[in-house]
């Protein structure tokens, strides 16, 4: 790729692409492109090179994935096809839960014949009751009635003891009752409070680590439960539940509040996927299916325990370096001053671009302490998206409004599975004296960025060593800028990779200041921006303008190029877009971590076109937009955003790019979060023009391999 300062954006009106029908051989399912996604995932898990630690991990994130799916994208075709009533959503449905049931089964296989007996090699034991010796069941009996008897309740179903209520996702028992002639169903509901995953004492069995499930603890003292009664055949259940939250901005006084209500009800919603054991039988599974209006698709029955999520408390029990990926401490960014030295004047001096988790969060974390600590430093402005319960972030930000200092939250109360610890935060932030708003109405503010400001003196001798882009701020206010392709949380910083930027550039200042004015006063027209480019109003034209130009340059035999990395493609212009640029001749590469529905390769449409996706220790959640039509310096831009290309993301919420324009960082960025990836052998897969997705596996460059190598170089 070439390498140059990057021009201005184009004025004037995006192209209208054409849009190709629904039946166009470019266009994949987007609902199977998530389940392949998680294929993928699943994979990890039968690499003999990967720790086996890491390798259950990956099985139990393909359960967290799939809970996910159910709860969203396998709710909504539920809905419609029982809204509709037609054949064609029934089919549709019953076909993305074959493919579903599929991968179920798979992820059962690759548990039981790979990840278990691994475990085992390992020297960890997830014991059964007809595998723990005398002494092992005698502790399992004592630990069954001390900790967890007391806090099981068993209901027999009878006339003035209805079907009790179950939770999204908990476990419980159905269980039949033998009393003579006739049998009678009971349901023993599982407290979330007890750990699913109990280490017995080592002493117990000396040089191996041995747990044992606490369905299984269940399971062997059932009958314990039902004292006088015969227990007949019984099973795990687990049923997952509509999880979106139907909220109507514009109909509510108070987000917040509608929130909370909301949040209370989303454990019992809308009934979506029913779990049981293969052995269940089929007059318990049924009295199952008609209590939650569950359809034969939905009905999963597995070969393990119904919840693999909760053996990620194995993984945290479990002692043994070596069976886990060798200990990765990020890197202080070697930009930077030592740790010791203050960031605002860096940040003063040049441009900063932070790449996690190769680089640590912890300058994120300095430069907001040092706001907090600084007396000049009068306003701080912030979104919040994703931070976590436990954020010394948000503890800076209380700080900051305690002593005195002006801060503005823009907190996303509706970030799916963590509305209720950002209601928390704005409770808390508006407690201490903090503004706290919610961004625009009907959007959701996903942008990510930092502003403060500070009061500063005029400084000559500074002002000399100023860069040109920093001419007339050498007295007043100076505004210090934040902006990230991922959230706000240190905890998910050390998983996932992300683009970080820090500037004092007042163009970019002056738009962040204009934008967050525009998200706290909710009536302000968003004015032009000089360098920042948002959702809704113009990231989107401004993408189909680029690729047009790109288009534009091939179709006068210029070499053109186009490499987008980004965690999903969805939106049907920007995919529309590509087919064209292809057609005229652009080179596209697309590494697209997740859901994809454009197909490459079609002849005529997409021949000009690649994607891959990488999967590897970190999730990939880096977003770069690459564009090139020409041979001189002004012939390119990169830009980096929140946004992936998703219509949601384009057209219903608040999302930023930026402009990398400095050269050498843009070649960084280049160098790090694209060359690799579009060289990766070992964790790349290549999807091809029929929709399926082609493992190159082999031993050749792994690009975040590559990065930890070269980072730790650099510590």
């Amino acid at each position: 790729m070439a390498i140059s300062r990057s021009s201005k954006g184009e004025g004037g009106q995006p192209p209208t692409p054409v849009a190709l029908p629904d039946s166009s051989p470019v266009w994949l399912s987007r609902e199977s492109s998530i389940l392949a996604f998680n294929r993928r995932i699943l994979a990890q898990s039968r690499y003999a090179d990967v720790p086996v630690l890491e390798r259950l991990r990956y099985v139990t994130i393909v359960s967290s994935n799939l809970d996910e799916f159910f709860e969203v994208r396998f709710a909504d075709l539920l809905q419609q096809s029982r809204e509709s009533g037609s054949g064609l959503g029934m089919e549709e449905l019953r076909a993305v839960a074959a493919q579903a049931h599929a991968l179920v089964d798979e992820q059962y296989a690759t548990f039981n014949d790979h990840v278990w007996p691994d475990l085992r090699s390992a020297g960890i034991d997830i014991l059964t009751h007809a595998e723990r010796n005398p002494a092992q069941r005698q502790w399992v009996a004592q630990y069954f009635n001390e900790q967890v008897q007391p806090l099981l309740m068993p209901i027999g179903l009878d006339p003035v003891h209805p079907f009790p209520q179950v939770a999204n996702k908990s476990l419980n028992f159905i269980v039949e009752l033998l009393e003579g002639a006739r049998a009678r169903i009971a349901i023993v509901r599982v407290p979330r409070a007890l750990p699913r995953v109990i280490r017995l004492p080592d002493q117990l069995q000396p040089g191996r680590q041995s747990f044992v499930l606490l369905s299984s603890v269940i399971r062997s003292h059932l009958h314990e439960l039902f004292p006088g009664a015969t227990v007949g055949n019984f099973s795990q259940f687990r049923v997952t539940r509509d999880s979106d939250l139907d909220v109507d901005e514009e109909g509510v006084t108070n987000l917040r509040q509608a929130l909370r209500f909301e949040l209370s009800r989303r454990h019992y919603g809308l009934a979506i996927r029913l779990e049981v054991i293969n052995s269940c039988p089929k007059t318990l599974s049924n009295v199952l299916q008609r209590q939650f209006r569950i359809p034969d698709a939905a009905l999963f029955r597995v070969n393990g325990p119904v919840n693999l999520v909760r053996l990620n408390q194995l993984i945290d029990q479990a002692q043994g370096a070596e069976l886990r990926f060798p200990r990765f401490e990020p890197a202080w960014p070697h930009a930077l001053a030592a740790r010791s030295q203050p960031l605002m004047p860096q940040i003063r001096e040049r441009d900063l671009l932070l790449h996690h988790p190769f680089e640590t969060f912890e300058p994120v974390l300095q430069l907001l302490r040092e706001a907090v600590a600084d007396p000049d430093v009068l306003a701080i402005k912030q979104t919040i998206y994703r931070t976590g319960g436990q954020s010394e972030l948000m503890e800076l930000l209380l700080e900051a409004a305690r002593r005195g200092k002006e801060v503005l939250a823009v907190v996303e109360l509706k970030a799916r599975f963590d509305e209720e610890a950002n209601i928390d935060w704005a409770d808390r932030l508006e407690a201490v004296g903090a503004q706290v708003v919610y961004g625009v109405v009907g959007l959701k503010t996903h942008a990510k960025m930092l502003l403060i400001t500070r009061r500063e003196p005029h400084n000559p001798q500074r002002a000399a060593l100023r860069q040109p882009h920093q001419k007339g701020q050498g007295s007043g206010l100076r505004h210090y800028l934040h902006l990230s392709t991922g959230n706000y949380n240190a905890a998910t910083a050390r998983l996932y990779t992300d683009l970080a930027f820090m500037t004092c550039n007042p163009s970019l200042t002056q738009d962040a200041q204009a934008l967050f004015r525009h998200l706290s006063s909710h009536l302000a027209e968003l004015p032009p921006m000089k360098k920042l480019c948002v959702a809704p109003s113009g990231l989107h034209p401004h993408l189909l303008r680029l690729l047009d130009r790109t288009a534009k340059a091939a179709r006068l035999g210029v070499a053109a190029r186009v490499v987008v990395k980004c965690n999903a493609l969805t939106d049907a212009e920007l995919m529309n877009g590509l087919v064209q640029a292809s057609q005229a001749g652009v080179q596209i590469d697309l590494i697209i971590r997740g859901a994809c529905m454009l197909a490459p390769g079609v002849s005529g449409l997409t021949e000009n076109i690649r994607i891959r996706s990488v999967v590897g220790r970190f999730l990939e959640h880096s977003r770069v937009f690459y564009f090139r039509w020409g041979p001189d310096e002004d012939d390119e831009m990169l830009w980096l955003s929140s946004a992936d290309w998703m219509t949601r993301n384009m057209l219903r919420r608040i999302e930023l790019a930026w402009p990398v324009e400095d050269a050498a960082l843009r070649q960084r960025v280049i160098d790090e979060a694209l060359v690799p990836y579009l060289h990766d052998q070992r964790g790349a897969w290549v999807l091809d023009h029929q929709g399926q997705y082609q493992p190159l596996d082999s031993n050749g460059l792994h690009a975040q391999a590559e990065l930890i190598r070269r980072y730790a170089t650099w510590t």
